[in-house]
């Protein structure tokens, strides 16, 4: 029984690694064996992968942490699983997790993020996707992240660290141009044209809204603090009753919890609301 512990540990950490990229050790304990005091079966499971000829992971040292991600050799063998929600690609996480840029960082505070969202069962973390291709006609938008939450509807999630005001705002317009983009064929008698967005979210009958698009303000060195980039933010963006956007940091958000009051409707005030009663967009 402890050999197949073992061997379904390793799958679930191969998995985990194909769906956020890379990670580390505390972070795979908190989303695999939160009950675990330690990280030494996760670690274990690690080496494991790292020993199959050839290795399935990966990793990187910095700073006394390491940070670990799939080889291409580790997504083949992910995929051939059956299940993983969409297609990986060939993008490990090794440029990632070697990157000097504050790229890893951003990498890892989406998955504090996923973590948040599991511990406060807002959402699974197997049923997030990780920078998946969307088309418009201005070119494809690429979230952070697409979660799917356990109410059966779906959220855009973007992370922010170093962004400008008005490169987040571009941001916010390129989902608007998604929102917006003409439907995909000419449907028929019994099924009108969809749009881009509804062929994938909007569901069989098309009750369900545009997906949420949650921003997360997380911190980076020679920047001002989350919660001073959040305000700004909300100064700054004009509502679009199309699309619900709300924002949090993730201090609050890993701190409080997913399911708590932490996040802050754009026009609609100050105030803090739990996501389920986010307004819907019309």
């Amino acid at each position: 029984m402890a050999t197949k512990a073992g061997a379904d540990l390793c799958g679930e950490v191969l998995l985990t690694l194909a769906r956020l990229r890379l990670a580390t050790p505390r972070q795979l304990k908190a989303l695999l064996l939160p009950h675990q005091q330690d990280t030494d079966h996760v670690r274990r499971a690690l080496r494991n992968l790292l020993a199959e000829s050839p290795a399935l992971v990966g990793r990187t040292h910095r700073a006394q942490q390491s940070y670990w991600y799939c080889t291409p050799a580790g997504l083949a063998e992910a995929a051939a699983s059956g299940e993983l929600a969409s297609p990986v690609g060939r993008t490990t996480g090794r440029r990632i997790a070697a990157s000097k840029t504050g790229l890893r960082e951003h990498g890892l505070a989406l998955v504090d993020t996923v973590i948040a969202f599991h511990q406060a069962e807002v959402a699974d973390h197997a049923d997030w996707r990780v920078e998946v291709a969307h088309p418009t006609p201005a070119g494809n938008l690429v979230p952070d992240g697409v979660v799917l939450l356990a109410d059966g509807s779906s959220a855009f999630v973007e992370i922010d660290r170093t962004m400008s005001y008005a490169g987040l705002l571009a941001k916010l317009e390129r989902y608007n141009a998604y929102r917006n983009a003409p439907a995909s064929g000419r449907g028929n008698a019994a099924r009108p044209p969809r749009n881009y967005w509804q062929e994938t979210y909007a569901g069989p009958s098309l009750e369900r809204p545009f997906p949420l698009l949650l921003f997360v303000f997380a911190p980076a060195k020679r920047r001002a603090a989350p919660e001073t980039r959040e305000a700004a933010f909300h100064d700054r963006v004009r509502p679009n009753w199309r699309i619900t956007v709300a924002t949090t940091t993730l201090h609050q958000l890993t701190h409080d919890g997913a399911d708590r009051p932490v996040w802050r409707i754009v026009g609609h005030g100050e105030d803090r609301r739990v996501l389920a009663a986010a307004p819907r967009p019309r």
